[in-house]
């Protein structure tokens, strides 16, 4: 068998298909992974280590089918030089990254749960070396089809270098062996309890959660499990852009019931979810998508 070569990949965040059963697999040919049991939906996997065969020669014959596009055929976006500016080019949604340094050297390949998110804290932590950044979004995206798509990456730049990007080697501690993340902020809960007799009507509830706090986001599940693809991009939008907000889970029928209805006749809108600013409602998934991507999220989160 061939030297092997340890590398580093950032914690991913679990999904609800996540196995969490410990899975090894291995070969002679095939990198071998492994991962940690006992995973919940909510927690965040450790580093995860690859060892890849230090012959490069060999990896083209066995690279692994890609859910995203060669990094060869990606053209690079300019991460933001300052920390209080936003790239409405770097994708919110779930994928591979490649950061390259002011050379053009690639320095880290990682994956992530909101792609702008995990730049833009590298930006803060190594500014140095984040100049400009390879974004590959993963469509549907679970444990596997993520890993797949960053070792395809992986593969496809030792084939061409013969090296790892310094970030990805082992024991490099700048990218991987960062402070564990900050807990998520908990979501509202309107009521002590279902059964509680409320003495100020739900309606009047919310209207006081909308105008008494900056951003409000009703949304399917919690911001750390969002039950619904929608709700999900609309906690990773908001994170990406570093804004305080508030979350309400709607499903909650034990301290949020009748929230559904009530938020529906409230904002005269049926779908969830629902983002207000500064007590007017802003609209659902879509309309926040499309502010995001023309840059009118921005501006309106800074007033």
């Amino acid at each position: 068998m061939a030297a092997a070569t340890l590398i580093n990949l950032l914690p991913i965040q679990a999904s609800s298909s996540s196995s969490s059963t410990c899975t090894n697999y291995s070969s002679r040919i095939t990198p071998y992974v492994s991962f940690y049991p006992q995973v919940s939906r909510s927690t965040t996997f450790p580093s995860l280590s690859f060892k890849l065969p230090t012959n490069s020669n060999r990896l083209s014959a066995f690279t692994i089918v890609s859910a995203v596009k060669k990094l060869s055929e990606l053209d690079p976006l300019t991460v933001p030089s300052k920390p209080d500016e936003f790239s409405d080019e770097l994708p919110s949604e779930s994928g591979v990254y490649a950061v390259y340094d002011n050379n053009n050297e690639i320095q880290f390949i990682g994956v992530s749960r909101s792609i702008a998110a995990s730049v833009l804290s590298h930006r803060k932590s190594v500014p140095e070396l984040c100049s400009s950044v390879k974004v590959g979004v993963v469509d549907e995206p679970d444990r596997t089809t993520l890993t797949e798509a960053w070792k395809s990456w992986m593969e496809e730049h030792i084939a061409a270098t013969g090296k790892i990007p310094p970030g990805n080697e082992s024991g490099n501690g700048i990218w991987v062996n960062r402070a564990p993340a900050p807990r998520k902020k908990p979501d509202i809960r309107l009521t002590p309890g279902r059964n509680v007799q409320l003495t100020v009507p739900l309606e009047e509830l919310i209207d006081r959660l909308v105008k008494e706090n900056k951003v409000v986001a009703f949304i399917k599940g919690s911001r750390s499990a969002p039950l619904c693809g929608f709700s999900q991009k609309v906690v990773g939008i908001l994170e990406s852009h570093g804004v305080d907000y508030e979350s309400v889970d709607v499903l909650d029928e034990e301290h949020n019931f009748g929230l559904r209805e009530t938020l529906k006749k409230y904002s005269n809108w049926p779908t969830f979810p629902q983002i207000f600013v500064k007590g007017e409602l802003v609209g659902g998934c879509d309309i926040l998508v499309s502010m995001h991507e023309q840059g009118e999220l921005a501006s309106l989160l800074k007033k």
